[in-house]
């Protein structure tokens, strides 16, 4: 198994570059990851052979490499596939999430070694634990008597400085579909550890059902564990370093995820995939120049040269490459900007960079040479950076000329405008008879229906045939689960007289909630020279959960436009990232819960939460802290903590930094179940595209 090795911490190395607002560390989870699987596997004695659910090997690529586990006596790895399976070593270690598919193969493994009297010692490790149906299954196929059953408890996953995530492309799906609520106690039990580490949340605000279910069991599972460890201290104290928990399940905000990404980060997810933090890029782009004197060469030249013509690096070999920004100087720049504004800044760096290569002929003395060549390595890296997102830019502009990506957009903002909903089905109809792609069409029509409460009957069952005639009838089951609750995004309008209470409860208020939370901006000024709201990400439409959290963390960025009133010059978009550094910036606000906006909330279907938490074991419960001292302003910047249960999008990531450059006093540290998009939503619900061998990160 080919491996590439992770640095270390991938937090440390941008930690210098931090501004003097530090969030908080997560690098600390990426060390206790990396020590409960040694420890896992030390459990196991001897040299072993690892056999490895290939849907995990993209997560553990993000907190080990090879090398460790070799170190720690696995001397051989493979998939976890049907077939036999030749172990060399007495000790055999399953490693794999508990699922019945994966169990039956494991089942039949040892089944196969007992007919033809091979001695194997077997330990399944499951991630991140074990169940009850685990047991049952393997008891069923007559090996329980055989196995160690054993867990590895691998919890969030640092994705980026302020990104953490569990990792579980399969979150959505499970729970809104499927009706297996697992991962709510498994977000459960990764935000304790959160807990154990910098103390109880003081304050867990959240909306939507799951959302409510996964607060109230947090909430009572605070109590310090009886072993007494002294990792559990933290949870007899209030935090000093986190104010508050906000909790949005995904159904909250359908829309978000059902558009089209336009950040840089967000489109690249889109057009070509990003897989735990790993996007598959031709060799050339990836791999530095080799040609000598490459180095020398002037940047701008580069920005131009360095990338073969788009349509053969189309079909190079491709090769997996690792986007953060702890090794890529440039991709912090980039990842948030709206991709009409990334030329510009590509266009600024090369030019920086030519300038920064001509010093060297302004180098007389020996002292100043020596200074030019100190500066060498990191004009090479940010050169090498140049090259690669020029590249990627390259490749991305033509996907985005294409008639159906544009023809999708237009659709999409037309019906956020809810301009003339007929015409906009009659559009998709359309695409569906060009043969466009069954995601892009399916997003719409999910997008329709939510925005417009609906879609009229006839059109649907037309809509609906035309799906399955043009794309396969083995969609069904995917056209049913979006009409069927708790999900129930595609739906007649009005509703049949026989519809369950769920389904008509769950019709969301798109039209009122544009008004009430100035999701669609109407600005004279171009978004792309004037990054002033949270809606650059979108072109003009403020992603609604992101609008929610500004509910909580920041009340005046719902009603007006927090970077209006600030010093614009040099408002280039492609600055908007920087710029908050240079003009005062607005204190944030205590949190006091949704106060202000208690009936757009409750509009919103789904429960809400707003839960002040008492100190275990306290006098009467006593709060932690008093909510009079919650609302007193802090001297010291403190972090939110914002969950997506459910997965969210780069777009919201982005979002999401954009409102905590706007504050001092307050950074966001965003955790979820996973990265999502459309198309990754669409294909988990459907059942495609499911993680294969090549896929995986490790």
């Amino acid at each position: 198994m080919a491996a590439t090795p992770i640095p270390l911490s991938e937090t440390a190395a941008s930690k210098a570059e931090s501004n003097t607002e530090t969030s908080l560390d997560v690098s600390v989870l990426k060390e206790l990851a990396r020590k409960a699987l040694v420890d896992s596997l030390n459990s196991v004695n001897g040299s072993k052979t690892l056999v490895l659910d290939p849907t995990l090997a993209g997560p553990l690529g993000l907190v080990t490499e090879v090398a460790l586990l070799k170190h720690h006596g696995v001397d051989k790895m493979f998939w976890l596939e049907p077939g036999p399976l030749s172990a060399t070593s007495t000790n055999v270690v399953y490693l794999c999430r508990p699922l019945i598919k994966w169990i039956k193969l494991i089942a039949d493994q040892i089944k196969r070694h007992a007919r033809e009297s091979q001695k194997h010692t077997y330990t399944l490790l499951f991630v991140p634990r074990a169940s009850t149906l685990v047991t049952r299954v393997l008891e069923e196929e007559g090996v329980l008597g055989d196995v160690t059953i054993s867990s590895y408890n691998l919890q969030f996953i640092p994705v980026a400085e302020d990104v953490i995530s569990l990792e579980n492309d399969n979150a959505f799906k499970e729970l809104w579909v499927d009706g297996d609520e697992t991962v709510i106690y498994d977000s459960m039990q990764a935000l304790v550890t959160l807990q154990k580490l910098h103390g109880l949340f003081p304050r867990i605000v959240g909306k939507g059902d799951y959302a409510a279910r996964l607060a109230n069991l947090l909430s009572k599972n605070t109590h310090p564990s009886s072993s007494g460890a002294p990792s559990d201290n933290h949870l007899n104290t209030a935090s000093e370093t986190i104010d508050s928990l906000i909790v949005l399940d995904r159904r909250v905000d359908m829309i978000s995820p059902l558009l089209t990404q336009l950040i840089y980060e967000g489109l690249i997810d889109e057009l070509i995939g990003i897989k735990n933090s790993h996007v598959e890029l031709p060799v050339s782009l990836v791999s530095p120049p080799t040609a000598p004197g490459q180095g020398e060469t002037s940047s701008s030249n580069a920005a131009s040269t360095s990338t073969a013509p788009t349509t053969s690096i189309t079909k190079e070999r491709k090769r997996k490459h690792h986007l953060t920004t702890a090794t890529d100087p440039l991709l912090a720049e980039l990842q948030d900007l709206n991709f009409s504004a990334v030329g510009k800044k590509l266009n600024q760096v090369a030019r920086r960079l030519d300038e920064d290569y001509k010093l060297r002929h302004q180098a007389k003395t020996v002292a100043q040479l020596r200074d030019f060549v100190g500066k060498l390595g990191g004009l090479q890296s940010e050169h090498q950076s140049l090259r690669l997102h020029t590249g990627l830019s390259e490749m991305l502009v033509p996907m985005t000329r294409s008639e159906e990506f544009n023809k999708s957009l237009e659709i999409q903002q037309n019906l956020l405008a809810l301009y003339d909903i007929n015409a906009q089905i009659s559009a998709i109809e359309e695409l569906i008879a060009q043969g466009a792609d069954m995601r892009t069409v399916l997003r719409l029509l999910c997008l329709a229906s939510i925005v417009a409460g609906g879609v009229k009957a006839k059109s649907l069952e037309n809509l609906k045939r035309e799906v399955l005639q043009t794309y396969g009838y083995n969609y069904l089951p995917l056209l049913l689960s979006l009409a069927a609750p708790p999900l129930a995004v595609l739906l007649p309008n009005p509703l049949p007289p026989n519809t369950p209470a769920a389904v008509a409860d769950s019709k969301y208020p798109y039209s009122s909630l544009r008004k009430s939370l100035r999701l669609l901006i109407e600005d004279p000024d171009p978004l792309e020279e004037l990054e002033n709201d949270i809606s650059y990400v979108y072109s003009g439409f403020a992603p609604i959960s992101v609008r929610l959290v500004q509910c909580v963390a920041q009340k005046g960025g719902v009603l007006s436009n927090p970077a209006l009133e600030k010093d614009k010059k040099g408002a280039g978009g492609e600055d908007g990232s920087r710029r908050a550094s240079t003009s005062p910036m607005v204190q944030a606000h205590p949190i006091v819960g949704w106060k202000g906006f208690e009936d757009v909330v409750a509009s919103i279907p789904g429960e809400t939460v707003d839960i002040v938490q008492k100190l275990p074991g306290g006098p009467d419960g006593v709060a932690v802290p008093s909510v009079s001292t919650l609302m007193l302003p802090r001297e010291r910047t403190t972090t939110t903590v914002v969950f997506f249960l459910g997965g969210v999008t780069y777009t919201e990531i982005a979002a999401l930094r954009w409102v905590s450059r706007q504050n001092k006093g307050r950074k966001f540290l965003i955790a979820t179940t996973g990265i999502i998009n459309g198309n990754s939503m669409i294909n988990s619900i459907a059942g495609i595209g499911g993680t294969t061998a090549k896929e995986a990160g490790l």
